[in-house]
C-alpha cells in the first residue's frame, strides 16, 4: 500500500508514498476514509515526502478528504510536498482548502 496511518491523540498522519494516480488512490481513499471515521481526528495531516508521482487523482485524493474532515469538524493539512507539487497544489486552489506547511 502507498500509505502508512499514524494516529496520535488528536491526530492522523497519512504518510503517502510512490505515486498517486488512478490506479493506487483508491485503496488509499479507502484507507485514510476508515482511520477517519473510526477515530474522528480533529487534523488529518497528509505527508507528501515520499510521493515520486502525482496526477489529477492526487487533487481529487485532497479535496475528497477535505470535505470528509469538514463534516466532522476538523482541518486538513498537507506537509512535506515537494516544490513541483507544492504549486500544482495552489494552481488547483488546495491552498484555500488546506493550509500547507513545509
Amino acid at each position: 500500500m502507498a500509505v502508512t496511518i499514524e494516529i496520535k491523540e488528536d491526530f492522523l498522519t497519512a504518510y503517502l508514498s510512490g505515486e498517486l494516480d488512478h490506479h493506487t488512490v483508491k485503496e488509499i481513499r479507502e484507507a485514510i476514509d476508515r482511520d477517519i471515521v473510526q477515530s474522528k481526528p480533529s487534523q488529518l495531516v497528509l505527508d507528501f515526502r515520499g510521493v515520486t508521482f502525482m496526477d489529477s487523482s492526487g487533487i481529487g485524493l485532497v479535496m475528497g478528504r477535505y470535505k470528509l474532515m469538514e463534516e466532522i469538524g476538523g482541518t486538513v493539512l498537507l506537509t512535506n510536498l515537494p516544490s513541483s507539487l507544492k504549486k500544482v497544489m495552489k494552481l488547483a486552489g488546495m491552498d484555500r482548502l488546506a493550509q500547507i506547511k513545509d
